[in-house]
């Protein structure tokens, strides 16, 4: 495995073959879930005072990861002024499971919005997401951050198209869509399935009505929709409340 310096480390691009986790719990479920990707640690000499740190260093010490302490590094690569360590890993595939229910994302285009959904999954028992691209980076450090970590624990895939995941997983599909003709609380659901949502602004395209079972959350006409982070977590809410 290629150990990077903190000199050597660069600002993250989506070409890189590297990415990082920037916070203490970050690099927490980074060291977890996945450290056997694990590059190095860096920690700002700041960070002494975190208690987390100790944490850090004795799963880098089992599992024989380098930590360095390094300021200029962690000042120049971080995204904000209260981080203080964070966790170099290499990109690593986690493929989806075939038995396991799925949450698919049609295009989504907001890191913070990824990073609540996949923090999101977990709380709820959910662990596959397959997106369309074009779609959000996953191993973007503003998802790791907004999720705390929450995607190390993930398996996650990409496809081009619809059809290119529906060869592949034949689950139950249920598109969620503004005047779908059911809404959610009033179906069965069939596993394997996955629940399928679109893109933050538009949704899901009308040809989606044609391959599933489209439901509708239901709501007021107060607002013309929820944000995707919420309508994903009160989908995943509700199957999770149901099933059994």
């Amino acid at each position: 495995m290629t150990q990077l310096k903190g000199a050597q480390l660069k600002r993250y691009q989506k070409a890189s073959p590297h990415s990082y986790s920037f916070g203490v719990f970050p690099t927490l479920e980074l060291l977890a879930h996945r450290p056997e990707h694990v590059l190095r640690v860096v920690a700002h000499s700041r960070a002494e005072r975190s208690g987390g740190l100790g944490k850090i260093k004795t799963l880098c010490a089992a599992h024989g990861i380098p930590f360095e302490l390094n300021d200029r590094a962690v000042e120049r690569l971080s995204h904000k002024g209260n981080v203080y360590v964070f966790g170099v890993l290499g990109k690593y595939d986690a493929p989806l499971s075939d038995s396991a229910n799925h949450l698919l994302l049609v295009n989504p285009s907001d890191n913070g919005n990824l990073g609540t959904i996949a923090r999101t999954m977990l709380a709820f028992g959910v662990r596959d997401v397959a997106l369309i691209s074009p779609a959000v980076d996953i191993f973007n450090p503003h998802v790791v951050r907004a999720s705390m970590g929450a995607t190390f624990a993930l398996r996650f895939a990409y496809f081009d198209r619809l059809e290119a995941y529906r060869d592949r997983f034949p689950h139950a599909l249920y598109p969620f869509m503004l005047g779908a003709p059911t809404k959610l609380g009033e179906v069965v659901f069939r596993v394997p399935y996955t629940l399928t949502f679109g893109t933050e602004g538009a949704g899901l395209p009308p040809e989606y009505a044609a391959v599933g079972e489209p439901l509708m959350i239901p709501q007021s006409s107060a607002v013309e929709s929820l944000n995707l982070a919420v309508a994903v977590a009160v989908a995943l809410y509700e199957t999770n409340r149901t099933k059994g």
